[in-house]
């Protein structure tokens, strides 16, 4: 079955970057940074219209969780990773004379002892406050960055959000809300997974998870098991065991009207690998929707690859070889769960969701569709 793009994929936000544009109004801008267990990552953009323009933007591979595992602590060498990565943020926000910004940590700081000190050695070298934001409002603000991929014949939304250090799941009921405001409905989530008072019927979150297993912490459990294929069903039914928990997981769902929506490098590298990319394009990646057997196929791929396969594979790439099969066992699990047989791939997640919520709370875009 040939993947499909739902009307609208890609079109929030618009994937336009410059490495250093010098042209835009500083008061227009607005800054976002997700520091996450294994990543740091940067957007700045401008409003335009209902959406977002971005004029430059930063990623990096700082592995900020490293060992955290196993001492409970943040390490010197992942801090300092961590700090030089930062001070490139810092300058970038300084050139662009950005004012609006929120820049959060996750899991990582969420969990080690030492964030607190972390997070000032931070502000002391290179002038950034960074919040340490709960699990919530992380999926919260994951949620709604995905919403313009929300199908308005959705009843039953699950939006997942792969990390480094844990996944979030966020269960939500629109069979309440008219068709074609769905995927607005999720737009109007503020904190605490709830929606604004409003005349029209809102979205309904059933149930939400934060589950401290991502990629990193995953395949940091399982680092002893020597044989590959062994090692990544290990990893699948053992994410899987930690969904207990999750309210949905209990009753039987209906497959018309369920849609999941995937973000993170994980399925969007999955997407590239089954497009058979050389070179990662977002606009072919994001709001393409996968079947499940194509993503079985693309996994099983990877394990007869074994991991010096996986190592060479341009479409995987050398910051994210080492995480993709740790990855591919969360998102097995989660397709053995539910009744669907497709998934929403999304290339957007949290500094996204950050972008939409500062300028939401301005008012500074305008109402439209997506």
């Amino acid at each position: 079955m040939a993947p499909k793009r739902p009307k609208g994929a890609g079109a929030f936000p618009k994937p336009v970057e410059s490495p250093a544009p010098n042209t835009q109004d500083p008061s227009a801008l607005y800054a976002a940074l997700d520091l996450g267990t294994n990543s740091c990552r940067m957007l700045i953009a401008q409003p335009k219209g209902s959406q977002f323009h971005v004029v430059d933007s930063f990623s990096k591979s700082v592995q900020l969780g490293s060992g955290l595992e196993k001492t409970g602590r943040l390490s010197r060498g992942s801090m300092r990773r961590t700090i030089q990565a930062l001070r490139i943020c810092q300058q970038k926000l300084k050139r662009h004379r950005v004012t609006r910004m929120r820049l959060v940590a996750t899991e990582a700081c969420r969990r080690a002892r030492n964030a607190k000190e972390f997070i000032n050695q931070v502000r002391r070298e290179t002038g950034l406050q960074l919040e340490i934001i709960p699990a919530e409002e992380e999926a919260r603000l994951a949620v709604i960055s995905c919403a313009p991929l929300v199908s308005t014949k959705t009843e039953q939304l699950l939006v997942v959000d792969i990390g480094g250090g844990s996944t979030e799941l966020v269960w939500i009921d629109l069979s309440n809300v008219p068709h074609r405001d769905r995927p607005k409905s999720i737009m109007r989530m503020r904190r605490g997974l709830q929606t604004i008072d409003s005349p029209f019927p809102a979205a309904k979150v059933v149930d939400w998870i934060s589950v401290p297993l991502g990629v990193a912490t995953l395949r940091d459990q399982f680092n002893d098991v020597e044989d590959d294929a062994a090692r990544f069903a290990l990893m699948s039914w053992f994410f899987e065991e930690n969904l207990a928990e999750f309210a949905p997981i209990q009753t039987e769902q209906a497959r018309e009207g369920f849609q999941i929506v995937g973000t993170s490098g994980t399925v969007t590298t999955v997407a590239a690998s089954h497009l058979g990319l050389r070179r990662y394009d977002r606009t072919k990646v994001d709001g393409l929707r996968m079947s499940s057997e194509q993503i079985d196929a693309v996994i099983n791929d990877y394990l007869r690859m074994g991991p010096a396969g996986r190592r060479r594979d341009p479409r995987i790439g050398q910051d994210r070889h080492a995480l993709i099969m740790s990855g591919s066992a969360i998102l097995q699990a989660l397709l053995r769960c539910w009744p669907t047989d497709q998934l929403s791939v999304a290339d957007r997640g949290l500094r996204e969701g950050l972008l939409y919520a500062q300028m939401s709370t301005d008012g500074v875009l305008e109402d439209g569709p997506f």
